[in-house]
């Protein structure tokens, strides 16, 4: 297959490429990033002008798109709406268009903070979001636009962690970065997730695309944990000093700007039936994020700049 990814030069972009680049041709697309040694071809798009991302299609003829570019700092949404709405609700639109018109197939990725975190247990596809802030705004207004208009799109609200070209891009690195060097650092023990490792997730996706699934997914671990304890986890995990990790309530943290939702743990059952398959729980995501650590793909990562 030919696939072709957009925001290639962020955490899953980048692990996507990586992924599938020995079985399937990759191309990816970036903002202005530079990458330099890459097994797959990259190309520089600026997505903001709708012209270019209607024609993206014909310009590389893709059997798939996977469409990860967003804006996606959740502060910086805040403070920059209108670019936030261009970016993570116009383009998902403007790009499913196309694709239905060409017949490509495309995996929009949505985010799980579209719900306001109220409710007691996980989220379902069918439950109704209430997003808190402008990037869950826009990103839910990106899955109804793609929905709308393209209703063999995939669309997948995620959520994961990686190793990335900033080192910082997820949050078990900026655990694990932050407690080599010896620094404390916060842990959320209010704010619950169900995080995938990446390359996980790339796997997941991938299965998804071939099994020709289509609509809306959640795409999670089947189990949770609090932000503290995941870093509490990455430190045993990788022997360092888990009481550098302070935990505080996210309702305490004065340094954040936006509205956080402290449930955000989706049920990736629906797409664990289509697969027939259940998705990694928590302890198998970090055994393999260790372990690809511990095998160079980190550095391989940040050797790209």
């Amino acid at each position: 297959m030919r696939i072709l990814i957009s925001g290639a030069s962020g955490l899953l972009g980048l692990n996507l490429g990586l992924r599938f680049t020995a079985e399937h041709t990759s191309i990816g697309l970036v903002h202005s990033h530079p990458l330099k040694e890459l097994p797959f071809s990259i190309n520089i798009v600026d997505l903001n002008e709708e012209k270019n991302a209607r024609a993206l299609i014909d310009r590389y003829k893709p059997d798939v798109f996977i469409h990860c570019a967003a804006l996606a700092d959740v502060d910086v949404c805040e403070k920059d709406p209108t670019r936030a709405r261009q970016l993570n609700a116009e383009l998902p639109g403007w790009l499913a268009e196309e694709c239905e018109r060409h017949a490509v197939k495309l995996v929009h990725i949505s985010t799980d903070a579209v719900f306001d975190g109220r409710k007691e247990g996980k989220y379902q596809e069918q439950d109704t979001p209430n997003p808190l802030g402008m990037y869950a705004q826009t990103k839910l207004e990106g899955e109804r636009n793609v929905l709308q208009v393209n209703s063999a799109a995939l669309v997948a609200r995620v959520n994961f962690y990686g190793f990335s070209l900033s080192r910082k891009r997820s949050l078990a690195e900026t655990f694990l970065h932050t407690l080599q060097n010896g620094k404390t650092m916060y842990g959320f023990t209010d704010v619950i997730f169900s995080p995938l490792y990446v390359i996980d997730l790339a796997e997941v996706l991938l299965k998804m695309v071939e099994k020709q699934l289509s609509g809306l997914y959640h795409v999670t671990s089947p189990e949770s944990q609090s932000k503290y304890a995941f870093g509490v986890n990455i430190a045993q995990r990788f022997g360092l000093d888990q009481s550098l990790i302070q935990p505080i309530l996210v309702t305490e943290a004065t340094f954040l700007t936006a509205p956080r939702s402290q449930n955000l743990v989706l049920d990736p059952g629906k797409v664990q039936r289509a697969l027939k398959m259940n998705l990694p729980n928590q302890q198998e995501g970090l055994d393999r994020f260790y372990q690809d650590y511990e095998n160079g793909f980190a550095q391989r990562i940040y050797s790209l700049q």
